[in-house]
């Protein structure tokens, strides 16, 4: 199931706007602020969803599985209505203008955002739930993160080969194949409904002191690596000067070596526990991503090896954090009837890492006399301190707290 989420995420946050502006001419800033509307109602409802999610567990896996199937449905309606809206707006009898895209766009956002946010929400809930020692959670997060950088690599690609609707019955196949694997895949016994409701009367996630400590370490690593997620296109374009197509080499290298690396980070987690290996990750990050400070026009090669080195760093960033919360869910005695709850928190710091990341680092560039296109030296210098400097330093700052929260943090 983790395939096709991930699957959903490159056409619907980076292909959408292109297609949109170009097939029907609808304008950027109107779809930008839809996106920007729908995602922040998406963020908001999280907890709440969460808590939901929680319940369906608690009423046992048939409620789940039906709950789940439910919205696999929904994400694939509102994918096919957002890649095909001229068919059903022809099949409405409306005509296909900017406005009427735009206004079928809206709906089918919620669709899929919801669809993808509470199935995710199942889908980590279901692996918290399994329980497990260090090593084993590790290995239950390494599985799922990994599948998901597979469908983001099968999206890049079916994206360029194929058409839309082609798009549509892959991404409806996907689901539906991971949803019927899901029903024969083992389940967590659940806690009955009484201890379920006595759990609620409890601290919630964000007074639990390992959550908000983990939470800090969480947001301030993910800003670091959302950073330069927004900024690479100008680096490769701007500061490399790099030929076209080379940002989908660069992004396929740094994806496939993070989903090589994943069995080293398993390794490295037997061997040191989850905290040592997450701080080896967060240094060797900061060790390999300061060379970018030293690249400029023509460092095409040189560019390749830190993109590959960092997505093995990367490796770190998906095994780890997961399997730390799993553990602090189990300390805090909420196994088994609050998983949603801190899966909601948890989904709201992923996605203000990417608002805070743009946030940080956009305004930034522009205040210090970057624009993009233009190869001055002082706007290539306020970039190259942005993508390369930025990062190192909020990396820096998580690994800080990582080490400094290490008692909070104990692992089981």
């Amino acid at each position: 199931m983790a395939m096709p989420l991930a699957f959903v995420s490159l056409p619907l946050y980076v292909m959408l706007p292109h297609r949109y502006a170009s097939a029907w001419g609808v304008p950027l800033a109107s779809l930008g602020a839809l996106l920007l509307c729908v995602r922040a109602l998406d963020a908001v409802l999280d907890p709440w969803l969460g808590a939901r999610c929680d319940g369906w567990f608690a009423h046992g896996m048939p409620r789940v599985l039906t709950r789940t199937g439910m919205l696999c449905g929904l994400l694939a309606l509102g994918f096919a209505g957002l890649w095909l809206p001229d068919v059903w707006l022809g099949s409405l009898g409306l005509h296909v203008t900017p406005e009427t895209v735009l206004a079928m766009a809206a709906p089918c956002l919620v669709l899929a955002y919801l669809g993808a946010t509470c199935l995710n929400l199942g889908l980590q809930s279901w692996g918290t739930r399994l329980g497990g020692h260090a090593s084993q959670q590790s290995l239950i997060v390494a599985w799922r993160e990994g599948l998901g950088l597979l469908g983001v690599v099968l999206a890049s690609v079916l994206t360029a080969w194929v058409d839309a609707p082609a798009l549509v019955i892959a991404l409806t196949l996907a689901l539906t194949l991971g949803w019927w694997l899901w029903r024969s895949a083992p389940f967590p016994t659940h806690p009955p409904l009484q201890s379920v409701a006595a759990s609620d009367s409890g601290a919630g996630p964000l007074q639990r002191p390992a959550f908000r400590a983990l939470l800090q370490v969480f947001l301030l690593n993910g800003i670091a690596s959302a950073v330069p997620a927004t900024l690479v296109m100008f680096y490769i374009q701007d500061q490399l000067q790099a030929p076209s197509g080379y940002e989908a080499r660069y992004l396929g290298a740094y994806f496939v070596a993070a989903a090589v690396s994943l069995p080293l980070w398993l390794w490295v987690v037997r061997r040191v526990g989850l905290l040592r290996a997450w701080g080896v990750g967060m240094v060797l990050a900061m060790g390999v991503f300061m060379w970018t400070m030293g690249l400029g026009a023509g460092d095409l090669l040189g560019f390749g090896v830190i993109c590959a080195l960092s997505g093995v760093a990367l490796g770190a960033d998906l095994v780890v954090p997961g399997a730390l919360l799993t553990g602090v869910i189990q300390q805090a005695g909420d196994s088994g009837a609050r998983e949603g709850r801190y899966l909601g928190w948890w989904q709201v710091a992923t996605k203000l890492n990417l608002a805070l990341a743009a946030g940080l680092s956009l305004p930034a560039l522009q205040v210090l006399g970057y624009t993009p296109g233009a190869h001055n030296a002082s706007g290539l210098w306020a970039l190259t301190l942005a993508y390369g400097v930025l990062p190192c330093g909020l990396k820096f700052l998580a690994a800080w707290r990582l080490w400094t929260l290490r008692h909070v943090l104990q692992e089981n």
